[in-house]
């Protein structure tokens, strides 16, 4: 079916996402940060990314502008595991922000196995962004 490029630190994300896009038949290729996630973006053709915002060395959002400047019609999902809850006092919700700045999704960690699905296969089949923006449903 798809080719699929996961960029997360977290090896406990990283497997999850493989696995639950390998059983639906996806070949999946894993980085655990920006710049190899970018290393492998280039050397690739892949139809989606699934791409971390909070990343040590190279962060999802600055992954996302060079992702973009490469291949600007590659449907992106951002997924991050901060908490999206308005607060006076908290820091900006990151996945809106993704959005804005060219993310065609995003989810929010924990995540539900059949709303990654969803997501994905919404994102292949139409290139339209798959549904509500941000999706906080979770496991």
């Amino acid at each position: 079916m798809a080719n699929i490029l996961i960029v997360d630190d977290d090896p406990a994300v990283q497997l999850t996402i493989r696995l639950l896009l390998e059983r639906a038949g996806h070949h999946v290729t894993v980085a655990g940060d920006g710049r190899k996630g970018l290393v492998l973006f280039e050397g690739g053709q892949f139809d989606l990314l699934f791409l971390d915002i909070f990343m040590p060395g190279m962060d999802g959002l600055e992954t996302m502008r060079h992702v973009r400047a490469l291949q600007p019609a590659i449907p992106i999902i951002v997924i991050s595991g901060r908490s999206i809850t308005p607060d006076a006092y908290a820091e900006p919700d990151f996945l809106k922000m993704a959005i804005k700045l060219g993310a065609v999704a995003s989810l929010q960690k924990p995540f539900r196995a059949d709303v990654l699905l969803t997501m994905a296969d919404r994102c292949l089949k139409s290139g339209e962004p798959a549904g509500p923006n941000v999706s906080t449903s979770r496991q």
